[in-house]
């Protein structure tokens, strides 16, 4: 894979002869400092590469390319979709042998969103195989994989784990009861802010309905002697 093109703010590292203290081999040709660019393999493009300094040692045997302040790369299909991602605080690249080292909190994800965490990681583009001998750390939807001992393709979807130390499924119970007390507190914000948006009712004053009047408890009392006379 040819790296050294399309890059941007690169300069020499040509040194005056007589200030010339390091042995040339140990010089790089050249350094490109912010690099965002495009790599094609057989006329595709397949790769994008960011890193804050790209260092390019040509005159060494075998000729070799550092990322001393880490590395962002995505690879991508035919459809230009991103297949995985790989990203450490270090990146050391063999030209001859066409393999990539990265070091340091190496974080890779594939196209399914597994999530890849290790010390070490090597990508063997010769071979189209990525592995590690150090300790692995896989977040899946459902599970959590811990080992020692990694292969993977170059997209990350068929990989397998050498010597697994354990598998710790995601508690589903948790997440719904989190889900709950989140949507729980949802409801009584929103019913606080609906309470709060309500104008308070005005009630009108009702009118009282007019009472019929009374009659007099003496006219009932004539009225009852009357029917009593007349019965007699």
């Amino acid at each position: 894979m040819v790296l050294a093109t399309l890059l941007f703010s690169c300069r020499h590292t040509d040194v005056p002869q007589g200030e010339q203290t390091l042995p040339r081999e140990q010089v790089p040709s050249l350094v490109t400092d912010s690099v965002s660019t495009l790599i094609s393999d057989s006329g595709i493009t397949r790769y994008r590469i960011e890193a804050p300094h790209w260092l390019i040692y040509d005159k060494t045997d075998p000729p070799y390319q550092e990322f001393p302040n880490g590395i962002y790369l995505e690879q991508f299909d035919l459809d230009l979709s991103v297949q995985a991602s790989l990203k450490a605080d270090y990146a050391y690249y063999d030209e001859r042998e066409q393999r990539w080292t990265l070091r340091g909190n190496v974080h890779a994800l594939n196209r399914k969103g597994e999530q890849f965490d290790t010390p070490e990681l090597k990508w063997d583009q010769s071979t189209h195989r990525v592995y590690s001998d150090t300790s692995i750390h896989i977040k899946r939807e459902k599970s959590i994989i811990e080992g020692v001992g990694f292969e993977s393709n170059e997209e990350m979807s068929k990989y397998t784990i050498l010597h697994p130390t354990g598998v710790f499924p995601i508690d589903e119970e948790e997440k719904s009861q989190e889900s709950k007390v989140e949507s729980q507190e949802t409801k009584v914000e929103s019913g606080e802010s609906k309470t709060e948006s309500q104008e308070p009712k005005v009630e009108s004053p009702k009118t009282p309905k007019p009472q019929k009047p009374q009659k007099p408890k003496g006219e009932n009392r004539d009225k009852q002697k009357y029917r009593l006379m007349k019965n007699d």
